[in-house]
């Protein structure tokens, strides 16, 4: 599916699409299906201004000379999303703990989160807590007693070191007392189940009695998530911590999934996909993911944010990040912020004044 729509024609459709774009709210309404709208308003917050942004997200920063990636809102089919609102996001939070786990998406979620609240409350003060041992990072809204954590895992589940050499066990969690604390977690993991070779941080896999070299990564990533599933089950109470599962965030390092032979990567890419769906195929852990999260009991929200990112091929570091060029995490401000806009509405959905 080849797509030869000028890129500048492009943004004349998303301009239009914009204004004969839905406002009205509908019951039942699918929130992970519709379309990117450019909204003048947009971004949420000010890069510059923001002070736990990192150099590897902060694409403005490091010299990325276009913008228009910034103007972007998510306008699902048939209704409207709230807009995110900090000061109501902190009162009704006060007291409670929010934590992120999971590998470096989880944490460019985690910090878009936190420039979304500082940029609604600047003057708000807060503390922050490290600890290298357990690779936690906690900052405390003091005004509301709020803590905004993440927990840095790539796997959920154990890596062990044994005779043999590093062991990844797919039916072993022992990372969980960390958790137990909070109101609400926001779980994740994909991006590093591909891993081989010197980055790969394990030498085996072990799924249940049976040590292998090596196995289909898929296969394993979705036993993770059963393992991880039993682990909520058995643990976290339903009255006390809501959970949610952040979805497969994808990349865009081939330019013909998208309809665009020509792109090696999403380098040079400055507006998103025109269509509600993306042309090529959804990475193959959703599926899997998907039916994982079926074997757990209580209730678990998945964050689909998948299809909404495919379409945003513009909204990765390419060469404005750490790496020669970055098509798997994104620029922050971004498409992380629209994940968390998703999450606000749907950590409150069951409440009438968001």
């Amino acid at each position: 599916m080849k797509s030869n729509i000028n890129p500048n024609l492009r943004v004349f459709f998303l301009i239009v699409i914009s204004i004969l774009s839905p406002s009205v709210v509908a019951i039942g309404c699918d929130m992970f299906q519709g379309n990117w709208i450019v909204d003048e308003s947009y971004p949420l917050y000010n890069v510059s201004t923001c002070p736990f942004l990192e150099k590897e997200f902060n694409c403005v920063n490091n010299g990325r000379p276009d913008l228009m990636y910034l103007k972007f809102r998510w306008q699902p089919h048939g209704c409207s999303l709230s807009r995110f609102d900090g000061p109501n996001f902190l009162e009704k939070l006060r007291g409670k703990t929010i934590m992120f786990v999971g590998d470096s998406l989880s944490r460019n979620q985690w910090l878009s989160m936190l420039c979304m609240i500082h940029s609604s409350i600047p003057s708000a003060t807060y503390a922050v807590n490290i600890s290298i041992i357990q690779d936690t990072t906690t900052y405390t809204f003091s005004d509301y007693g709020l803590k905004v954590a993440y927990h840095h895992n790539l796997y959920l589940v154990d890596i062990v070191k044994q005779r043999i050499g590093r062991v990844l066990k797919l039916d072993s969690l022992t990372a969980g007392k960390l958790w137990l604390d909070a109101d609400y977690l926001v779980f994740n993991t994909w991006h590093w189940w591909n891993r081989r070779g010197a980055s790969q941080p394990f030498d085996y896999i072990q799924d249940g009695s049976h040590i292998y070299k090596d196995m289909d990564r898929v296969v394993a990533f979705g036993k993770a998530v059963v393992t991880w599933g039993r682990w909520v089950d058995a643990n976290l109470s339903v009255n006390k911590t809501k959970v949610f599962f952040q979805g497969i965030s994808p990349s865009h390092y081939n330019g013909s999934d998208w309809g665009e032979p020509k792109a090696r990567s999403c380098s040079g890419q400055k507006i998103p996909l025109l269509s509600t769906t993306y042309p090529g195929a959804s990475p193959p852990a959703l599926a899997v993911l998907k039916n994982s999260l079926q074997t757990i009991k209580r209730p678990v929200t998945l964050l689909d944010i998948t299809n909404l990112s495919l379409l945003r091929v513009d909204g990765h570091p390419s060469a404005y990040g750490l790496a020669a060029v970055d098509c798997s995490h994104w620029c922050l401000a971004g498409v992380p912020d629209t994940w968390n806009v998703l999450l606000y509405n749907l950590m409150f959905q069951e409440n009438d004044n968001l």
